[in-house]
């Protein structure tokens, strides 16, 4: 099963986006994990209602699935504001930005997903509106261009990225407060499964959370994923009731292995290993070698697997660990690596 995709409806995927909405967190209490960003948002938020201002606009980064969103959406609703969620590929041109802008109201919130996609063009004209909310718009062409200056009611700006080195100087130096978003606990996924569980009303066993959250990659996305999984196969296979042993029969279905390592990465690792000698490889060989794209390995793959530690980024290219060669169960030739 090395597509997944394929085997997934697509009423599957509407419910899964509905219940993905559903088990967003409601409160600070609700969202778990990240406490020092809480508290900062926290602070942020109470010292500008103090001074009855707008929040700075705030930047987040780090891998899919962390919950960025989630943060822009709890911000939000402690603020009891309006928030206007796009996408940064889909404000195209500077009407597209005018026609947005122009629609909020004074304390809305404006939420940028993939912030680090916005056209260039698009980009240079956000910088006055973030600073002085003020959108000047060239009307015409040639001789007869005019300049138009609009009035943008003051709102806070929330973007969001996985790729951070990709913004420019200019955009990312406007905003007021920026933070990167970690990998999650085990203690911590533990937990957002719990509470998943609870609101989607599943019965799970202690042993059962514990398992689901090894094999998560420390992101609730994926844990959550992996619980409504399992929660199908109970539902035929065991009355609903979710247990390690449905837990474990799932995932091997999955072929979602130890660590939580999918068809992907082990086949990366394999790569790696088998046709490079453990490496180092370049991010273009690797990537032809596998048969995947130079993003997906840089967004998906090797982020965890560097947090995992099976492979190590060198200014010559990708290697593999001593701790990758152990998980794919060949021999770990310690003389042969030191001279390549």
């Amino acid at each position: 099963m090395k597509n997944l995709s394929s085997h997934i409806s697509p009423n599957q995927i509407k419910t899964d986006k509905i219940l993905d909405s559903t088990l967003r967190p409601e409160s600070w209490d609700e969202y778990i994990g990240q406490t020092k960003i809480k508290k900062n948002l926290q602070i942020i938020i109470e010292a500008a209602n103090k001074r009855n201002e707008t929040p700075d606009h705030i930047l987040f980064y780090g891998n899919a699935g962390l919950g960025k969103t989630t943060l822009a959406q709890l911000i939000a609703k402690e603020m009891n504001a309006n928030i206007r969620v796009i996408a940064g590929p889909v404000i195209e041109k500077a009407g597209d930005l005018a026609s947005i802008l122009t629609n909020l109201t004074d304390g809305d919130i404006l939420f940028i997903d993939e912030i680090h996609r916005l056209h260039r063009v698009v980009e240079e004209y956000l910088y006055p509106v973030m600073e002085d909310f003020k959108l000047n718009i060239i009307l015409g062409k040639g001789p007869m261009a005019q300049t138009m200056e609009l009035d943008i009611p003051k709102f806070t700006l929330i973007g969001a990225t996985t790729k951070v080195a990709l913004l420019s100087s200019p955009l990312r130096s406007r905003f007021g407060a920026t933070f990167q978003l970690d990998f999650y606990t085990q203690e911590d996924i533990e937990k957002i499964i719990q509470r998943s569980a609870y609101v989607l009303n599943i019965e799970i066993k202690p042993e059962a959370i514990k398992f689901i959250a090894q094999h998560s990659r420390y992101t609730p996305r994926v844990a959550n994923r992996l619980l409504k999984r399992i929660r199908d196969f109970a539902q035929v296979e065991e009355n609903g009731i979710i247990t390690k042993n449905i837990s474990e029969k799932t995932l091997n279905f999955l072929e979602i292995s130890e660590k939580g390592l999918e068809y992907g990465d082990r086949k990366i690792l394999e790569t790696l290993i088998k046709k490079f000698n453990g490496g180092p490889a370049g991010l273009q060989a690797l990537a032809a070698a596998t048969s995947e794209e130079e993003d997906a390995i840089l967004d998906v793959y090797e982020p965890y697997l560097m947090q995992m530690g099976f492979i190590e980024r060198t200014s010559r290219g990708r290697t593999a660990t001593k701790l990758a060669y152990e998980y794919i169960g060949i021999k770990y030739d310690e003389k042969q690596q030191n001279l390549l």
